[in-house]
């Protein structure tokens, strides 16, 4: 990637907006600081490191200051599940159970009212199993204990799923005790699902997922700043939060990981930084290879980067339907399927994630595209992804 300052195609007058707009909203306190990057016909055309790494310290943010990604994890995961479909060591039409036999009786749990008039879990046996393409796709049946309230998930909460102090096993333990929240194959909900990849790669290769990772993608793409924690040599590196939100009020808490945790979240629990994670998606874009390293081969990428609920509208009809309208999803990225409907511009096939903290990338292969936007403000993400690709395409001519 060659860092060329200005690529043509973006009006240098319109990026010094996008730097002035998040500069005033640092500057008026609502957010500590942002890391933004945008990288056009192989360039990089825009880079930059705008307020605080961490306010109450005094510490500038820079340009190699780390961030807790979250859900950014997850496209990661997705791409290592991928990488071994291409090796013939699973399909993604497998049962999950035949790495998990944990979870072969899994049952959906149904409110209904009991005698009393008061709700109740029923419980239904599946129709059908859950498939790792379920998993990369969130149609698995598996939700969270958190983003709204149901039995289901007080019953994730009650049973502590995905509790950080669990390990791998522990997890799929926990995860054994709960009723799935719908049916497999039949609806979109954002999910422990990306997790539970996360275990059935460790199952498949006898390693550790942060070992895995690390060899067969993050010392590939010359990632070294990405992983599952921060040693103590660089926790001074570590982006912070404002410890309450200035626009809502809410005590924000986010895990300092000074050390290895026992569970390795497949689906949130990785940390990198602006260039590290343009590393991965640059090999993105270019469907699945970077500086002669290929990962993926291109027809692979060009099926993850499809949508996979296509068959299935009523996946996508729920309140709870993250990618939102003009999006369906593909194997680990939200995928645009309509020029319109969609809340922001973009293109027909641009496919994104975000993260729970308030990072967010996104890849236009129309336009010969990547952005990525770093900031540790969870209370204000959706703003500021909206906002931030909204003065991206603002720029570019």
């Amino acid at each position: 990637m060659v860092y060329s300052g200005l690529s043509k195609g973006f009006s240098a007058r319109r990026l010094e907006m996008l730097t002035a707009r998040m500069q005033a909203d640092i500057d008026a306190g609502r957010i500590p600081g942002a890391a933004m990057l945008i990288a056009h016909r192989g360039c990089v055309a825009y880079e930059q490191a705008l307020g605080w790494q961490d306010a109450a310290a005094g510490i500038p943010l820079a340009l190699d200051s780390i961030f807790r990604i979250y859900s950014m994890t997850k496209p990661i995961v997705s791409v290592a599940v991928m990488m071994l479909a291409e090796e013939g060591k699973l399909l993604i039409s497998d049962p999950i159970s035949r790495y998990l036999p944990e979870l072969r009786n899994l049952q959906v749990g149904v409110e209904r009212l009991d005698a009393t008039g008061r709700p109740a879990l029923a419980l239904e046996p599946t129709r059908q199993a859950i498939t790792l393409q379920d998993l990369l796709r969130h149609t698995s049946g598996f939700t969270y204990g958190i983003f709204g309230e149901s039995l289901v998930k007080a019953a994730y909460r009650e049973a502590r799923v995905g509790s950080p102090k669990a390990t791998s096993d522990e997890f799929v333990r926990a995860l054994a005790q709960v009723p799935l929240a719908y049916q497999p194959g039949t609806t979109w909900e954002y999910s422990h699902s990306t997790d539970v990849l996360g275990v059935i790669l460790e199952r498949i290769s006898g390693k550790p997922l942060d070992e895995f990772l690390d060899e067969r993608i993050l010392k590939p793409l010359g990632m070294h700043e990405t992983g599952f924690w921060v040693e103590p040599q660089r926790q001074h590196r570590m982006a912070q939060a404002f410890s309450i939100d200035p626009v809502s009020g809410a005590e924000v808490k986010l895990p300092q990981l000074a050390q290895r945790p026992a569970f390795l979240s497949g689906g949130g629990g990785m940390v990198s930084t602006l260039r590290d994670y343009l590393r991965f998606a640059q090999m993105l874009q270019n469907e699945g290879e970077l500086d002669g390293v290929r990962l993926l081969a291109r027809k692979t990428m060009r099926f993850m980067t499809s949508d996979h609920l296509a068959h299935l509208p009523a996946a996508t009809a729920g309140a709870s339907y993250l990618p939102g309208p003009g999006y369906g999803f593909g194997l680990g990225f939200a995928v645009r399927t309509d020029s319109g409907c969609a809340i922001a511009p973009g293109s027909l096939g641009d496919y994104t994630w975000s993260g729970l903290a308030g990072t967010y990338f996104w890849i236009d292969p129309e336009e010969d595209l990547l952005a990525i936007f770093m900031m540790q403000a969870p209370e204000q993400r959706n703003h500021y992804r909206q906002l931030f690709r909204n003065l991206v395409y603002a720029a570019l001519e």
